[in-house]
This record gives C-alpha cells, sequence and structure tokens, in this order.
C-alpha cells in the first residue's frame, strides 16, 4: 500500500475512533486489511503531527495537530498567548506552565517549528520543560515566552 493512501486512512481513523496507543493503531489498520509495522506507523505518526489529546478523566488519544496557519511562528505566538501561564527560566532550562492538558501541543508546535534556542522539550499535564544549548540561549527563550504571554 501507498504511503498516502495509508497515512489517509490513519487519519479517518484517528478521526473516528479513540485510539490511544500505536498498537491500538496497529490493530485499527489491521482490521481495515491494511498492514504496518510499528515502525511505519511510529514514523506515519510523526509525519502527520499526530499527538495526544488527554481527557479531564485521564484517557488520552491520538489527533492530529492542527496546521492551519501558513506561519508557523505566528501560530506558536498565539498558543503562547492562550495556553501559557507563567515560564520560569533555571540555568539552560526553562519551564513552561500551561493551561491544563496543553502542555503536548505546545511542545509538539516548538518541536516542529525547531523554535531558535531550544534543542528539545519534553512535555506533561500542564508543564513544558525546554533545554537549551546554554544559559544565554535559554534566557532569550524566557525573554520570548515573556513578551508572548497574555496578561
Amino acid at each position: 500500500m501507498k504511503k498516502e493512501d495509508r497515512q489517509q486512512k490513519i487519519e479517518q481513523l484517528i478521526k473516528k475512533n479513540n485510539i490511544a496507543n500505536q498498537e491500538g493503531l496497529l490493530q485499527a489498520l489491521e482490521d481495515e486489511g491494511i498492514h504496518a509495522t510499528q515502525a511505519t506507523v511510529s514514523r506515519d505518526i510523526r509525519e502527520m503531527k499526530i499527538i495526544k489529546q488527554t481527557e479531564p478523566d485521564g484517557s488520552s488519544y491520538y489527533v492530529l495537530l492542527k496546521q492551519d496557519y501558513s506561519d508557523p511562528k505566528q501560530r506558536i505566538k498565539e498558543t503562547i498567548s492562550d495556553i501559557v501561564t507563567d515560564v520560569t527560566n533555571v540555568q539552560f532550562v526553562n519551564v513552561v506552565k500551561t493551561t491544563p492538558r496543553n502542555a503536548n501541543v505546545l511542545a509538539a508546535l516548538i518541536d516542529d517549528d525547531e523554535l531558535s534556542g531550544i534543542v528539545g522539550t519534553l512535555a506533561g499535564y500542564d508543564t513544558v520543560v525546554l533545554f537549551s544549548p546554554d544559559n544565554e540561549s535559554a534566557q532569550k527563550v524566557t525573554r520570548y515566552f515573556v513578551e508572548n504571554i497574555s496578561k
């Protein structure tokens, strides 16, 4: 099966069903007669910008990260304004607090756009940890977030 066809089917499946993990996605594909390996599905998830959405009850499932902005930098600024509540700089690390269940959205946007001064992210329920190569870069990231947090 062509990659484009498989990815289209994956998109349909995650829009229609609450699929919680790669095993569930592999099984859903299998149920549709599509044979894929875990490595292939993992690549598809990354390429398609699929993230996990967490519900108030703690359950999570795959959703497509919406790509409705032509300017990713603007999307990040607006997302920071909408969901970031605080940022704390500790040496080469920034700890960013978000509204509940939104840390993974912010981390995915940052990872996708490769925001300057950030070499990696780690997201939880309402916190994103941003790693910078050095203290100076981390301080620039802090300023960027502070400038874009909605007051």
